[in-house]
């Protein structure tokens, strides 16, 4: 087999059937994790861990939104103490949620935790090492006398958490690899699973196997590979099927957040990986355990799939990124175009230039011109019901056949072909036609075509429930077949919550741009019969349709905002000054902006990130450029000054434009 063709089984047990992985049975007090029990949902506090009833109230909160386990730091002996007391009350007032403890850089303080919470997070990347970003050339003996070192000092806590019942999870952060990490296997997936595995095997040569694993990075593509990639490695080291706990790091909040975390764990979940979700939004942490449990709400009844043609090897390498090669056609494809956004207006009665503000086009009636913003649609599918006006430059209308054929104008409009009609036309457009299927309708006779058809489009669509994994199958279709058309994915819902639309479209269409396939996407909700309502959902839908290409890093159209969830070693107002930059920053397109509420991951994160903003003490503020310290110690009074300051001096500052909506 190619080393670019990797077995199914290495990292899932199906990629066209739903079917979860079976993992061990992880003990947490009462609320056992993996084997055949749901998947679990999580969050962590925000509050300070010395805060006992604040701690306490927050924890109730959570546990009523639907948190089945509660994290709490402890960064110091005197907070895990704490966590005693923490727990006390928690039992006192009826709730018996399991908690854990989170420890990065104190070995003392999670040996404490363990003698009294169900559960301990250990971070293998500070757990025993220190990151000053140096770059080691370690022998092999040098090396091994390194991992020596972490056994001695890791081993104790493997002895209490053996003797008082307590669950481990070992979990790594791209944003915190250990520089020995890195100087030996780079930041990469394998890095990161190599950063667990060092600990995981230290644990089972003490038999010790109450462990949970986790891979999470702010970069949902790493985080995807790295899980799978350690799915990979357990089963050829023959190590035991620990559970996997699910998290896309420093996701931030609003619809970025939600959709950049369904593109990591909604791909994973598809797969079958995970056992337990924590969505790390920056918000209040009530507000995390009811986006998770859409996600994974998704998977209790999943079926209405077994129409799926069965494959028992994927044609590509799914722990590595590369994007499916294609032909240029027009805008489409070629390797170097970025993936097109359609809007799909279809069942919208479009009759007057302002109702194309929903799709980031905006009329100005006084100087009588057309502005796009950043996220303006760059097609615009009509179907059936031809906008009359002239479009603004820089947006193209797609009507269907029969609508084109009726056409005045065949030249600036363009024609979306069944497989039908495209086996039976005449004449096509010079420059580029569409043709939409399902991969129940990619016979001989349309494979043909597809390969020899110079000037198309595919629109690939599914209604299966398990619709990502239809459409991955149709792309593998394609690739195996040599078929390099362009391709727009589509994904049209019924009616439903607009957290549950950016959630599901993330995932479906997500996934797939995460494994390469994809040179367009078009999503959509029909079913809606009020012309206001259908235009706002048209406007979340352009919107989405650009988040899950910013959140998969296909197209970049606003800045972005790495921006931890906020918990006890949060140093300010995580939530108000994310606001308050994002206020000021939100139309740098293309930016990566880090903003963490400590050190913990603050300078590996920013290592991804153009700028950070991270707190290194009380009202005390270290601005970075990428993984470099520039100031230290700013007062937080000035530090999104001091921020901009920087931004400007590297001539990646310019003045946002007005744009009138009317």
């Amino acid at each position: 087999m190619s080393p670019e063709i990797a077995s199914v089984k290495q990292y899932c047990n199906s990629l066209v059937k739903y079917s979860r992985r079976k993992s061990i049975e992880v003990t947490i007090g009462d609320v056992p994790m993996g084997a055949n029990h749901p998947i679990r949902i999580q969050s962590m506090t925000t509050i300070d861990t010395m805060d006992t009833k604040g701690s306490v109230e927050q924890t109730i909160r959570m546990v009523e939104a639907g948190c089945e386990y509660v994290r709490i730091t402890a960064p110091s002996i005197k907070e895990a103490q704490n966590l005693e007391d923490i727990k006390k009350e928690l039992r006192k007032r009826g709730y018996t949620v399991p908690l854990i403890a989170d420890i990065h850089f104190t070995p003392n303080a999670a040996e404490l935790a363990a003698r009294i919470v169900e559960k301990v997070r250990v971070n293998p990347g500070n757990y025993a090492d220190r990151k000053r970003f140096e770059t080691i050339d370690y022998t092999d003996s040098a090396y091994q006398e390194e991992l020596e070192r972490i056994r001695k000092k890791f081993t104790p806590l493997v002895n209490i958490c053996k003797e008082y019942g307590t669950a481990m999870r070992i979990g790594t952060n791209h944003g915190s690899l250990s520089d020995r990490i890195m100087s030996r296997y780079g930041d990469t997936p394998l890095g990161m699973v190599e950063s667990a595995l060092e600990f995981l095997r230290i644990c089972e040569d003490l038999q010790y196997y109450n462990i949970v694993l986790s891979m999470k990075a702010s970069n949902p593509q790493v985080m995807v590979q790295a899980y799978r990639l350690l799915v990979q490695k357990l089963d050829e080291e023959g190590l035991k099927p620990y559970p996997l706990h699910l998290g896309v790091t420093e996701a931030g909040d609003g619809e970025d957040g939600r959709i950049k975390s369904a593109v990591g764990i909604g791909t994973l979940l598809e797969d079958g990986l995970g056992d337990t979700v924590r969505v790390s939004l920056t918000e209040e942490p009530e507000a995390e355990a009811p986006v998770a449990k859409i996600m994974v709400d998704r998977y209790v009844h999943r079926s209405g799939h077994s129409s799926i043609p069965e494959v028992t090897e994927s044609p590509i390498n799914p722990f590595v990124y590369n994007r499916r090669k294609t032909r240029e056609v027009s805008n489409f494809g070629g390797g170097h175009h970025v993936p097109r956004v359609i809007a799909d207006l279809s069942e919208i009665q479009i009759r007057d230039y302002k109702d194309l503000k929903c799709i980031g086009h905006f009329y100005l009636p006084e100087p009588d011109k057309w502005r796009m913003n950043d996220q303006g649609a760059d097609y615009v599918y009509t179907g059936d019901q031809p906008i009359e006006f002239m479009l603004p430059n820089g947006l193209k209308e797609i009507r269907n056949y029969a609508a084109w054929l009726d056409s005045e104008d065949q030249v600036n409009k363009l024609p979306l072909f069944t497989p039908d009609e495209l086996l039976t036309v005449k004449s096509l457009h010079a420059e580029i036609n569409f043709v939409r299927f399902s991969i129940h309708q990619l016979n001989e006779s349309l494979i043909a075509l597809l390969k020899n058809t110079p000037k198309l489009v595919a629109v690939v669509h599914s209604e299966n429930q398990h619709a990502m994994a239809e459409l991955r199958r149709l792309f593998f279709e394609l690739v195996q077949h040599g078929i390099d058309v362009p391709v727009v994915i589509q994904r049209t819902y019924s009616q439903m919550l607009e957290d549950n639309f950016r959630i599901f479209a993330a995932t479906d269409a997500g996934g797939l741009f995460i494994d390469g396939f994809g040179d367009g996407i078009m999503t959509s909700i029909t079913g809606i019969s009020a012309k206001e309502e259908q235009l706002r959902w048209a406007d979340i839908c352009n919107k989405t349709s650009f988040g899950i290409l910013q959140a998969t890093r296909n197209r970049m159209s606003k800045t972005e905002y790495i921006s931890c969830p906020s918990c006890g070693r949060t140093l300010f107002d995580l939530q108000e000054t994310t606001a308050m930059i994002r206020k000021r920053t939100d139309h740098l397109k293309g930016v990566k902006i880090g903003i963490m509420g400590c050190i913990v991951n603050g300078p590996g994160e920013m290592a991804d990130a153009d700028y950070g903003y991270v707190g290194s003490g009380p009202g005390r503020i270290t601005l970075y450029r990428g993984k470099e310290v520039v100031k230290r110690n700013v007062p937080s009074a000035h530090a999104v000054d001091e921020l901009i300051g920087l931004i400007k001096e590297d001539g990646n500052w310019f003045q946002p434009e007005t744009v009138e909506h009317d």
